[in-house]
């Protein structure tokens, strides 16, 4: 069984990601604010040969997980009920809850596998996370993961 890393994720900007009124949230970090501990679980299924085998995304009190899924014609980003484990068990890889994770030094992109092109990005402070086809434009698709493990 694969053993999953616990961290907390933040961006270039020392933005931190919280959980509020049911979203994931990029806030400033301060003495008072306490980041989500997220969640990183390998799948155990390669979805394509090209790449390198994708990650689950989940945040822990409460436990959700990422997924994408697609909202009026567009992939949107969504914090599901699920538990990272039982994806994981799954027989086969559930691809909406699956982002190929790429590293360039300290930082990491989250990039989504049922919709390729689009990544996990924040923008204003206090503002949900959302997903970009835009990875060159305003929005932050860079992040900076710290495992407390």
């Amino acid at each position: 069984m694969a053993t999953s890393d616990l961290g907390e994720i933040s961006d270039l900007n020392q933005n931190v990601w919280i959980f509020q009124d049911e979203n994931l949230v990029s806030v400033p970090r301060k003495n008072n604010v306490v980041p989500v501990t997220v969640t990183i679980m390998p799948c155990k299924y390669q979805v394509s040969p090209e790449r390198s085998f994708p990650i689950y995304l989940g945040i822990k009190n409460p436990d959700k997980c990422l997924s994408c899924e697609e909202t009026e014609g567009k992939p949107t980003l969504q914090l599901k009920d699920k538990k990272i484990l039982q994806l994981y068990n799954e027989l086969e890889p559930v691809t909406n809850f699956l982002f190929y994770r790429e590293q360039d030094g300290r930082t990491s992109t989250f990039e989504s596998v049922a919709f390729p092109g689009w990544f996990i990005a924040s923008s204003n402070k206090g503002q949900p996370l959302f997903l970009t086809s835009n990875p060159g434009g305003t929005d932050n698709i860079a992040f900076i993961y710290k495992d407390t493990n």
